[in-house]
């Protein structure tokens, strides 16, 4: 009887001692991927402002360019045969429909969903079903 008892306890140490240095193994490996997450998340962060900001800037000249062709427009009333106003009016759509783009793409970047660190929350919730097995599975055996 005592032999018997004491395999009980080795293998229970034996299993606390798994458990243990597999749920280490396990918590590294989650902050690893939670590093990398974090990483390309600040990487979209910085590429979504930086081109939201170059969008800004670019609609700003091209309402600067708009008001400027505005003018021109206006001050060829008197002058007929000069389309300067024309070169004005095209530079500030081109510009217009860049500032556009770019603030579109760059709001893509910075939305909610590419933020969410989405691969360690399913590992997290595997990793939770894994211990579920480990406890499971080593309370029934002893």
């Amino acid at each position: 009887m005592t032999v018997d008892l004491n395999e009980r306890r080795r293998g229970l140490s034996s299993l606390l001692r798994d458990l243990a240095s597999g749920s280490a193994d396990l918590v590294r490996g989650e902050i690893h991927l939670a590093r990398l997450e974090i990483g390309s998340a600040v990487a979209g962060i910085r590429t979504g402002t930086l081109l939201v900001a170059t969008g800004g800037v670019l609609a700003l000249l091209g309402g600067l360019t708009l008001l400027a062709g505005v003018v021109l427009l206006i001050g060829d009333q008197w002058l007929p045969r000069d389309l300067y106003w024309l070169a004005a009016l095209i530079v500030a759509l081109v510009t217009g429909a860049i500032a556009a783009w770019l603030g579109k793409r760059g709001a893509a970047l910075l939305s909610p969903a590419q933020l969410a660190p989405n691969q360690t929350v399913t590992t997290l919730k595997e990793d939770r079903e894994w211990l579920k097995q480990r406890l499971t599975s080593g309370a029934t055996s002893s």
